[in-house]
């Protein structure tokens, strides 16, 4: 198997939230920051995805990766596409900074399910019954079909986890999966982890 690195992908801000959700605390920390911190014990080196507006606010200790001209206003896809132009020869496991809930057991169980015959392995959500694309491992074998895609146009890593053999799991608990895209989630997520993080303790 090919080397695991992390990849925190940061974005942009979202038009729902109205602000960079990278830059949200859930946990005393940026989001980007508390992914990176999850990711580093797992992976054999983690790095941060970011535009351009994000450049200055992530030091170069924590490897960050600026998306490629190339790769421009496609979403998602450009940090991955960017992160492969940098580091050819790894795989990546991608979290993004939507998921609170998130926990290192969860990014864990991602790595266990990897296997030589797998392009990729993600999370998939029974509910929507959608793939969770930032919630993945993209196996360096993938590499030549994601860029086919991009060629063609195919923008979507949800489409592109359906068009290969990506390797699907569910979650311990379906609410690691909830993403929050509005600050009415936001402020719902801090109450629920304030409330979690109280009863773990009593």
């Amino acid at each position: 198997m090919k080397k695991l690195y992390g990849l925190v992908v940061c974005g942009g801000q979202s038009t729902r939230m109205r602000t960079d959700k990278s830059l949200l605390e859930y946990h005393n920390l940026p989001q980007w920051h508390y992914v990176y911190n999850l990711l580093s014990p797992i992976c054999d080196k983690v790095f941060i995805s970011h535009n351009a507006e994000q450049a200055m606010d992530i030091e170069a200790f924590y490897n960050p990766i600026s998306d490629h001209h190339d790769y421009l206003n496609i979403g998602p896809m450009a940090a991955l596409l960017s992160a492969f132009k940098q580091q050819a020869d790894a795989s990546f496991l991608v979290v993004g900074c939507d998921y609170p809930y998130i926990n290192e057991m969860d990014l864990k169980r991602l790595i266990d399910y990897r296997n030589e015959g797998a392009d990729a392995i993600c999370y998939y959500n029974p509910e929507n019954k959608f793939e969770e694309p930032l919630l993945a491992i993209y196996e360096n074998a993938c590499l030549s079909k994601l860029l086919r895609n991009f060629e063609d146009g195919n923008y979507s890593l949800r489409y592109f986890l359906k068009s290969i053999y990506a390797k699907k799991i569910m979650p311990e608990s379906l609410e690691s999966l909830i993403s929050v895209d509005t600050m009415e989630q936001y402020q719902e997520a801090l109450v629920k982890l304030k409330e979690s993080s109280k009863n773990s303790t009593t």
